[in-house]
């Protein structure tokens, strides 16, 4: 089906923010969840498995459902297709950019593809907190790679003073548009923010992994923070409005990093469900027929930092419809259309 489209994240930052630590930290935790890796920066990806991905061509298996590919970026697209394969079984591909690479590039590339198996999953920059000026002035493209960013990672948060990481916070947050910020120390963040962790079936969703028993959180001994981030859920049996749903979607906070979920658009369009993938300003709908005898809700999951739950859902249930005098017009669907992938259209941003 159309929403199980695999989510492609691209990861960035220059040299030494930790982005290869950060990825060995989403693969230690993916437990059930099949993680496409395609670096064109050759790190200490997987450790040994990676002196065999190194060269450009070659896939790996990780040894724990994921695999690993080295990638020139001219060859991005060719790799898609290789990891979206069935019988690959993959949940979410992340692409490690080098650290000088241009993160615009790979994202538009990501945009363009014509791979229907796959859906943008966000540009996450990682930046140095104890580095992060000086990289300013050595490298001055920082700001607009920031600005385009849908969620900013600033790692290593624990090598500086509490005032200069409200320093860096800040300088950041004058350089993003609406991405959502979190501090982690070691490249530890949340995989949840990222992509929705798949639960194996010999575990119940919340238990500690064997992996955990056996070796701790993380390999590098230290405690596993999660990075602080807002879930906000809205489930309704009331249909919403498509016109006010686009307004608050057109008009999402700063820091409203993932939209997911369900959405019931009552008698503007009664034989379909919508569900809803936004990710930064990148939004998708996808029709589903309701199936017989299916209760017809809106279910939908918010994800953020430093975001106004309460008014966040105080702004939802504005999209409620509020009986037939509330109905929407025959031209209320159109501005959730315009978010529906045509097959020989390029995917629209929000």
């Amino acid at each position: 089906m159309t929403t199980q489209q695999i989510p492609v994240v691209v990861l960035a930052g220059f040299l030494g923010a930790g982005k290869t630590t950060l990825l060995n930290h989403l693969l230690r935790q993916a437990r059930g969840t099949r993680i496409g890796v395609m670096v064109n920066d050759f790190g200490d990806i997987g450790i040994d498995a990676m002196t065999v991905a190194g060269q450009v061509g070659s896939t790996v298996s990780l040894g724990n459902g994921c695999l690993c590919c080295a990638v020139d970026a001219s060859e991005l697209d060719e790799y898609l297709e290789v990891l979206t394969r069935p019988e690959s079984r993959l949940d979410v591909i992340v692409i490690e950019a080098s650290g000088l690479a241009e993160p615009q590039e790979l994202v538009r590339m990501v945009l363009a593809s014509e791979n229907e198996r796959i859906v943008y999953g966000g540009l996450v920059m990682v930046v140095d907190a104890a580095e992060f000026q000086d990289t300013r002035q050595r490298h001055p493209e920082t700001d607009r790679h920031l600005g385009i960013a849908d969620l900013v990672v600033v790692n290593k948060s624990d090598r500086v003073s509490a005032g200069e990481l409200l320093a860096v916070r800040e300088a950041v947050g004058g350089l993003v548009r609406r991405a959502a910020v979190v501090e982690a120390s070691h490249g530890r963040i949340d995989p949840e923010l990222l992509f929705d962790r798949v639960v194996p079936e010999d575990e119940i969703e919340g238990q500690m992994s064997i992996e955990d028993i056996l070796y701790g959180s993380d390999d590098d001994g230290h405690a596993h923070p999660h990075a602080a981030y807002d879930t906000v859920s809205l489930a309704t049996s009331a249909p919403l409005h498509p016109r006010r749903l686009m307004e608050f979607l057109d008009s999402r906070p700063e820091g409203l990093y993932r939209i997911k979920g369900f959405v019931d658009f009552g008698a503007a369009d009664p034989a379909n469900r919508y569900a809803v993938h936004a990710v930064g300003r990148f939004l998708r709908f996808y029709p589903e027929p309701w199936t017989g005898g299916e209760e017809r809700t809106t279910q939908l999951v918010l994800i953020g930092s430093a975001v106004d739950a309460a008014g966040l859902r105080k702004e939802l249930a504005a999209c409620e419809q509020n009986g037939p005098q509330d109905a929407p017009d025959e031209h209320s669907m159109w501005g959730v259309l315009r978010y529906v992938r045509q097959t020989e259209e390029e995917p629209d941003e929000g």
